[in-house]
């Protein structure tokens, strides 16, 4: 209890900006708070606070530190709000916003069973390829397949994802098998447009992420259009695992060029809070989460 106490107090005076501020939101004297941090510091080993009588700044580990912080006690505030709903019953709509082609596989063919547990919540999933603005449009909950960068938003990671190089064995039978970059010059390439320009495909090589733009006779802003083209053997296309993956465990398609993948865009639930989170979003992200982390989910879609 007392370490715990230490961590809370730290993070409030950060917060708070003054050891006197944080001590009024307590009821306590300033010099107990003091204490506290100074505790905290002669445990740890090292110095959290650079503290004058007329300010606060943190040091480099007490920045670092600060972080840990933040995210253990938001992590026991989650833990804690868990349990005291656990009895009570999600309720209520969800607006729920999925790229096309992941919703269609992924999402969509889920939400029976979702619903069959969750028998008071009704769902409207949206699917398009944009970042929809989850504020401005109303959204509950929205799966990313992408680095989270909008720092206002909480994210969920919800599974792995890796994007691959694939084609179909015929083809790599009749124009061989990329063994290099540089070799994807003399194959057709399967490439993905987006407002009328290519989309270019994204590799890793001598420790630096190289895009590439590629040349093929098809173009298609339809990444399932690719998928279907890839299969039917016309060329090399790059697409995500949670696409591909069962072709790939079938043998209906192969991967190439897998020393040069890049890492992976994974997917993520996200929304607009941490705090006060209506019991219906826990379980909707909590029952995919579940259903991913099975071991064979992924090889059978």
């Amino acid at each position: 209890m007392g370490k715990f106490r230490e961590i809370s107090t730290f993070v409030e005076v950060v917060a708070r900006g003054s050891l006197s501020a944080a001590a009024r939101a307590e009821a306590i004297a300033p010099a107990m708070i003091g204490r506290r941090l100074d505790a905290l510091e002669a445990r740890l080993g090292v110095k959290l606070l650079q503290r004058t009588t007329r300010k606060l700044a943190l040091t480099n580990e007490g920045a670092a530190f600060l972080e840990d912080c933040q995210r253990i006690l938001a992590e026991l505030e989650d833990a804690e709000s868990a349990v005291s709903e656990r009895s009570a019953r999600a309720s209520g709509h969800l607006l729920v916003s999925a790229p096309a082609g992941f919703g269609r596989q992924h999402v969509a063919p889920l939400l029976p069973s979702f619903l069959a547990e969750q028998r008071e919540v009704t769902i409207n999933l949206n699917l398009n390829d944009r970042v929809v603005d989850m504020i401005g449009e109303g959204v509950d909950v929205a799966i990313r397949i992408a680095s989270l960068s909008d720092s206002s938003l909480v994210g969920v990671k919800l599974a792995d994802n890796a994007r691959v190089v694939v084609a179909a064995p015929a083809y790599l039978k009749r124009h061989g098998t990329p063994r290099t970059l540089a070799e994807l010059a003399r194959h057709n390439c399967l490439a993905i447009s987006s407002e009328g320009s290519q989309r270019g495909w994204t590799f890793r090589e001598h420790g630096k992420n190289l895009t590439l733009k590629v040349a093929g006779n098809m173009v298609c802003n339809d990444g399932a259009v690719l998928h279907d083209w890839a299969l039917a053997g016309k060329g090399l296309a790059w697409r995500s695992m949670w696409e591909v993956g069962a072709e790939i465990e079938a043998g209906r398609l192969r991967t190439v060029l897998d020393q040069y993948a890049a890492p992976g865009n994974d997917i993520y639930a996200v929304f607009a809070q941490r705090r006060h989170l209506p019991l219906r979003i826990r379980a909707f992200v909590d029952f995919l989460r579940h259903a991913y982390a099975q071991a064979d989910y992924w090889r059978s879609r």
